[in-house]
């Protein structure tokens, strides 16, 4: 059985075409993070980017300004958490079969 060097270059000219619409794709989801009840809300891209910040008036207060803090860093990450999520989500679907089941294996470093 010989090794076949051309259809492993094709696969992986595949996985990169995968990859890079994967990547486009991946910008337009949204995933939104809420903390106090719903006070505070942060929506963040698939990127992880930070898109909108909802801040409720009743926290505008100078007595509330620790806790807006708080719940702002809160809202915040469990958004950013829920972005990198849908990601990841999205790429393994994109890439479905085209990449060998490697136990350990990182696609981090493609941008999910």
């Amino acid at each position: 059985m010989a090794f076949d060097i051309t259809g492993m270059m094709g696969k992986v000219k595949e996985l990169q075409d995968k990859m890079q619409q994967a990547q486009q794709e991946i910008q337009h989801l949204t995933a939104t993070g809420e903390a106090g009840g719903g006070l505070v809300r942060a929506t963040a891209s698939g990127h992880r980017k930070i898109l909108k910040l909802e801040i409720d008036e009743s926290l505008l207060t100078p007595q509330d300004r620790d806790m807006l803090a708080d719940l702002v860093v809160a809202a915040v990450n469990k958004a950013l958490d829920e972005a990198a999520e849908l990601a990841a989500q999205e790429l393994k679907r994109k890439t479905s079969g085209l990449m060998p089941n490697v136990p350990g294996l990182d696609l981090s470093g493609f941008g999910a």
